[in-house]
């Protein structure tokens, strides 16, 4: 109720300040129309009169002082014309300062001021000085503050600066630097005093209210950065100084940081370039509570950008060395304010940094002492919780990666894992992630083994549980998504020489052992084919590289493969470790290593019978065993024939199981094995027909199935490619009694009927038949087949 009937009184107060204006100012222009100087002087002094309230706030006083502006312009251009009122100038300026009230007196002695200085008849510095100085007569902090700001306006075209119209006859534009600086003082001093207007219960109120008349105070150091007569000295010798000394004596919190960043803002960066030493010098001298680091950010900013639009200037960051007082100074300025948060001490390096990359990115020192500063800033403290200085903190260990779109220039940050072991097990997390991705966009190569070290020490959050953290402990899905992205940054590890080339792999294999058994099915895989592509390219080299004199040779590869693979049985992923012993096999082949390749297949084996228990895993396994070994070339006869055994036997025992709905292509591609022997050949098939019988006879006794009929017409179909390629022991008999058998099996009650063997039978027929029809020799070879 109270602070409604308040701002109700200052609407009153208000009205009834326009009303008197707009009385006054009636009678005004009836005055400046009949030309009566007497009757203006009158009324143009009651209408000022209206400024004397001290009822209003400053922006309600703003709306008053904007009325009686209008007025005091088109005073002024009554004044201007000595022919209407009769009077010249200098006895108008006399006369002006015997109006009755201190306020009205000195806005008129402004106004005839402005056009004393326009006539010319006495020079410019005596009038300014003489009005700055009166001014002194208003202390009340708005009424002075605005009367000076229009002093400030009515002066601001008629200063004696260099090639003006006020310059000459003793007039310089130092007269002009003078008169502002004395003006910006005392308006600082007003607007200070305006916080001890109230009770201190009405302080944020206050601040408020101050903050709305600022840029009346920063208007003076816009006048002083557009004279033309400042250049670099006079700005470094005398009005910085000045400017700065008002700043700190001020000892308030919001002038010191409205002008420091006023400072920074309206005077051209080449001077703050030259003046660092002087304006970082102000800052630990400020108050506590003043926001610096935005200051000095919005600093740095201007800097920044003042090297990136011209790099003609950036040997004189250096000549200046900017970024040793940067550092210094803020250094200085965390010293001295003991209460600052460490959200605020990481936001300045995060600035200072990023300033570094765009003024020095080839400085790499510099850049590192700057994480080594954060990094001391972060001692003695526990891992990061308050999300603001992570976010700062993730913002640091980011900027090197954009700014360089390559990784391995961060990694000879010394300090940059430092920085990031104060990251929590979350956050240390997604850095990684940033930086794998960082890697995976730019297609960057890590090309040494040191810094695989390093890089793997980076990201150790993803390749390792941290802070007691557990992998059971994580969603499903990003743990996979975090394991595939560490499996693609193994693909961007390489060097051409083979020997740094083992050193990575022996490096990531060190680091990724530590990560536990569920990351091991992810991480493998990408190891070992890397692994063997580093086999593969000494295959190609020229002269004899698989020697076991050299420091990377194929043998010692293939060792330590077999190591990696044998890891994966902690996990356990058994089908995962038959299929890459299955690779290692082939590269052994290629290698011409039978020793080598007989003990990938053997393992393999040891795996498909003790460990691969699922019966569908353990017909996929048979089925890649056989395709593998079908490839082989590099096995003398013994060998092959006891793999081959092996392999059959296996295959044998799981076409037994076709019934349950298993897979039967490993079956069919035993017979491919020895196709180049043809009594093999008919005795595969044969043990297929006995293969087919048995499971034709385990259906009888359950439920039936289509299984054994679709095998039959396979093994027909297998019969028919041999009759066709001349095998003697494949005769017209043989394939007669087959067909005649799969036509009695697909009749029988115990068969489930089932249209893909309906179609493959019938398919099968019509080819015969088209074979039968087609004439010639191959016509004859069918001709005695019935259908």
């Amino acid at each position: 109720m109270m602070i409604s009937d308040g701002i109700e009184d200052e609407e009153k107060w208000l009205a009834e300040g326009i009303a008197g204006i707009q009385h006054n100012a009636f009678y005004l222009h009836r005055a400046l129309d009949s030309n009566n100087l007497r009757e203006v002087l009158k009324y143009s002094a009651q209408l000022l009169s209206e400024l004397r309230t001290s009822k209003l706030s400053p922006h309600k006083y703003y709306e008053l002082y904007m009325r009686v502006f209008d007025e005091l312009r088109r005073l002024e251009m009554f004044f201007k014309d000595e022919d209407r009122h009769g009077c010249p100038v200098v006895d108008l300026y006399e006369l002006v300062q015997h109006a009755g009230n201190i306020l009205p007196r000195l806005y008129l002695l402004c106004t005839v001021g402005s056009v004393y200085i326009k006539s010319k008849e006495a020079p410019a510095k005596d009038v300014l000085k003489d009005l700055v100085e009166m001014c002194h007569a208003v202390q009340h902090p708005i009424r002075g503050l605005f009367l000076r700001s229009y002093l400030t306006q009515i002066s601001r075209d008629k200063l004696p600066d260099i090639a003006s119209d006020y310059e000459g006859e003793g007039d310089t534009f130092m007269d002009a630097v003078e008169f502002v600086l004395q003006n910006f003082a005392e308006m600082n001093k007003l607007w200070v005093r305006m916080q001890h207007q109230g009770p201190m219960r009405e302080k944020e109120k206050l601040d408020k209210e101050r903050n709305e008349l600022r840029d009346l105070v920063g208007k003076n150091l816009h006048v002083l950065s557009q004279i033309e007569g400042v250049d670099l000295e006079i700005y470094r010798d005398i009005i910085l100084p000045r400017v700065l000394e008002q700043v700190v004596n001020c000892k308030d919190e919001l002038a010191q940081y409205y002008l420091m960043d006023c400072i920074i803002q309206v005077f051209p960066d080449e001077y703050h370039l030259q003046t660092l030493e002087t304006l970082l010098g102000a800052c630990p001298q400020l108050q506590s509570a003043v926001d610096i680091k935005t200051v000095l950010s919005g600093l740095m900013e201007r800097l920044s950008n003042y090297a990136a639009s011209s790099p003609e200037v950036l040997p004189e960051f250096l000549q200046v060395e900017a970024f040793t007082k940067l550092s210094n100074a803020i250094g200085k300025v965390i010293e001295a304010q003991v209460d600052m948060p460490v959200v605020g001490a990481i936001s300045l390096y995060v600035s200072l940094l990023t300033f570094t990359l765009h003024v020095h990115p080839d400085r790499l020192d510099y850049v590192d002492q700057v994480l080594g500063a954060c990094v001391r800033k972060l001692s003695g403290k526990a891992k990061l919780e308050d999300s603001r200085v992570t976010k700062q903190v993730v913002a640091l260990l980011s900027a090197p990666l954009e700014k360089y779109d390559d990784v391995v220039t961060a990694l000879t940050l010394s300090n940059y894992p430092r920085v990031m072991d104060h990251l929590d097990a979350a956050t240390n997390k997604i850095m990684a992630m940033v930086i794998i991705q960082s890697i995976m966009r730019n297609s960057t190569s890590v090309s040494t083994s040191d810094k695989v070290e390093v890089l793997f020490e980076l990201i150790k959050g993803l390749i390792k549980d941290m802070d007691g953290t557990s992998t059971d402990d994580l969603d499903e899905e990003d743990f996979k998504e975090e394991q595939n992205s560490v499996a693609r940054l193994m693909h961007m590890v390489y060097n051409d020489d083979p020997e740094e080339m083992l050193t990575i792999i022996n490096t990531v294999w060190k680091h990724i052992m530590a990560g536990g058994p569920k990351r091991l099915p992810f991480t493998v895989p990408p190891l070992v084919f890397s692994a063997l592509k580093l086999v593969r390219k000494l295959l190609g080299q020229d002269g004899d590289v698989a020697g076991e004199e050299a420091p990377a040779n194929p043998k010692k590869i293939f060792q330590l493969l077999n190591q990696i693979i044998e890891a994966l049985s902690i996990v356990p992923s058994p089908e995962l470790a038959l299929r890459l012993y299955l690779q290692c096999a082939e590269a052994a082949n290629d290698c011409d290593l039978e020793p080598v390749a007989y003990e990938f297949f053997t393992q393999a084996f040891v795996l498909y019978e003790e460990e691969v228990a699922d019966s569908r895993a353990q017909v996929t396994a048979i089925h890649l065993i056989i395709g593998t070994l079908q490839r082989m070339n590099v096995f003398g006869v013994e060998n092959r024939d006891t793999l081959t055994h092996k392999a059959t036997g296996c295959g044998a025992y799981h076409a037994s199981l076709i019934p349950m709905g298993l897979n039967r292509r490993s079956t069919l591609r035993l017979m491919r094995v020895g196709e180049g022997k043809l009594i093999r050949v008919l005795l595969c098939l044969k043990r297929s027909l006995r293969i087919a019988n048995a499971a034709q006879q385990m259906v009888n006794v359950t439920r039936g199935s289509s299984g054994p009929v679709t095998l039959f017409v396979e093994i027909l179909n297998k019969y028919l490619y041999f009759f066709e390629k001349g095998s003697p022991q494949i005769t017209t008999a043989a394939i007669q009694g087959l067909v005649e058998l799969i036509k009695t099996e697909m009749q029988s009650d115990s068969t489930t009927s089932n249209p893909s063997s309906d179609a493959f039978f019938a398919s099968t027929l019509r080819y015969i038949q088209f074979q039968k029809q087609k004439g010639g020799a191959m016509g004859e070879k069918y001709d005695p087949i019935k259908l």
